[in-house]
């Protein structure tokens, strides 16, 4: 996967401590990346100056640094997209809570945002700070049930040397009362089919239940639906591979983004990865939604708070 003439080959890999961030760094390292790890947030726009270098880079950056922002993150990330120069990649290295916990537990290190308190406190302070940022990422890989040797394995897959790998695809629903996530490529929209939150019993639910699954799919167009969009799919992905597209982010979107998009993208990924697609899927409205799962040993007030405050109705 290479950049243009005269571009920057950068992947940005950031994520809460715990989750694999230093693993992925060393893996991009050995499939020949020039690799930076820690970098202090005002030093991005420098490194960045001057000639492309002769290979691509992976920097690492994370809220251990004293002055890192998320937004300030945010800021950098889209002010070096704009300017032509780099073509960049934003990987967010995501992880539960109970297991960052227990990686933490096992290894006895102390978290870097709370060194005398529990570590679930340091756990939840990053992850509030880090979550404009994983909004913001271009792909999201969840390392939960993953051990470092299968971390490795994700990554070559996603930006092993061109010829070795395939085009990567991002699946991603969404809500278009909260606008366009960045990034698409392909926009689809499935509001035309039927709503599960006109049924009582399905409301609480969302896409990925099999309820609520089969009543999407029980619309009388969502099988020719389906079929087209995967047809449309396998045929332009091959043809943005020939090109060195290096990946591609396709989304859908309903009116809440809870329903009828989650269900058709979590199809759609499956069908892509039976195909041999390198394949991750997001739910950008669930993601919001759903709160932090209780940490051991912290309290945890915040989830029925957030429950409350993103409750709204899925007309």
């Amino acid at each position: 996967m290479s950049a243009s003439a005269g571009q920057h080959r950068l992947v940005l890999v950031t994520g809460p401590s715990g989750a694999g961030r230093t693993t992925a760094i060393h893996a991009l390292e050995d499939l020949g990346y020039e690799a930076i790890d820690n970098l202090p947030l005002s030093l991005l726009p420098r490194l960045l100056d001057g000639p492309a270098p002769d290979r691509p880079m992976a920097l690492g950056i994370d809220p251990r640094n004293r002055d890192f922002s998320a937004f300030g993150l945010i800021e950098a990330i889209d002010r070096i997209g704009t300017s032509g120069r780099v073509e960049m990649q934003v990987v967010y290295l995501d992880c539960s809570t109970d297991v960052l916990f227990r990686r933490f537990s096992e290894t006895r290190r102390r978290h870097p945002l709370a060194p005398a308190e529990n570590p679930g406190e340091g756990i939840r302070r990053e992850l509030d700070l880090l979550g404009p940022v994983k909004a913001r990422a271009d792909l999201l890989i969840d390392t939960s049930a993953m051990s470092p040797h299968d971390l490795r394995a994700e990554m070559a897959g996603w930006f092993g040397p061109e010829g070795q790998t395939r085009l990567a695809v991002t699946v991603q629903s969404f809500s278009f009362k909260r606008g366009l996530p960045r990034g698409l490529d392909m926009v689809l929209d499935c509001r035309f089919l039927r709503n599960p939150y006109w049924e009582e019993r399905l409301r609480g639910g969302d896409g990925r239940d099999a309820e609520v699954a089969a009543y999407v799919a029980g619309d009388p167009h969502f099988e020719e639906f389906r079929d087209r969009v995967a047809g449309l799919a396998q045929l332009l992905l091959p043809a943005y591979e020939a090109e060195g597209k290096a990946y591609l982010s396709i989304g859908l979107g309903c009116t809440g983004g809870r329903h009828r998009s989650v269900a058709v993208a979590e199809t759609l990924a499956k069908t892509l990865a039976e195909s041999g697609w390198q394949v991750s899927i997001r739910h950008r409205e669930l993601e919001r939604r759903e709160p932090p799962k209780p940490i051991p040993g912290s309290v945890d007030a915040r989830a029925e708070r957030d429950a409350a405050r993103e409750r709204e109705d899925e007309r």
